[in-house]
């Protein structure tokens, strides 16, 4: 697993969100962007964490912040993720790894003892020019915000 740290370039991309709208890095350029990778929608930990930054966006945007969620679950689940916690950040639809792989967030992982691929729970902060300012690797689902907001 190959993941971007502090200093690397973010590598363009273009992927569905879950309306099927087109997303791309570009889009974000000149703005401050929080890119949160989660394993699963609708699931414990990660509803915990979307809805901790669901709760705390306006302070992350007062602070310049766009963010974006990003798994592997399809357009439908995202679109029901996002619409049952009424999010006001896009989710993306990586089925085909595409983001997943640029960050490098695919890889295996232990749970109760089985071993298997997956995405791992990381957040990138990346600034107004595609530059990774910061990787946040131990997520606290229940307190996201606040590690985003930390001065470092």
């Amino acid at each position: 697993m190959n993941t971007l740290k502090a200093g690397d370039k973010v590598k363009a991309f273009t992927v569905s969100d879950q309306d099927g709208n087109k997303i791309s890095l570009s889009d974000y350029k000149g703005k401050k962007l929080v890119v949160f990778f989660y394993p699963k929608a609708s699931t414990p930990g990660c509803t915990a964490e979307a809805c901790n930054l669901r709760d705390h966006y306006k302070e992350l945007q007062e602070k310049g912040y766009e963010l974006l969620g990003v798994s592997a679950d399809s357009e439908k689940r995202q679109s029901n993720f996002k619409n049952k916690y009424e999010f006001p950040f896009p989710l993306l639809a990586d089925e085909n790894k595409e983001v997943i792989n640029i960050f490098g967030v695919w890889g295996p992982k232990k749970f109760m003892g089985r071993e298997y691929d997956g995405i791992h729970r990381k957040t990138f902060i990346i600034d107004e020019n595609g530059v990774v300012e910061r990787v946040i690797d131990k997520v606290k689902t229940k307190d996201h915000a606040a590690q985003i907001l930390e001065e470092v």
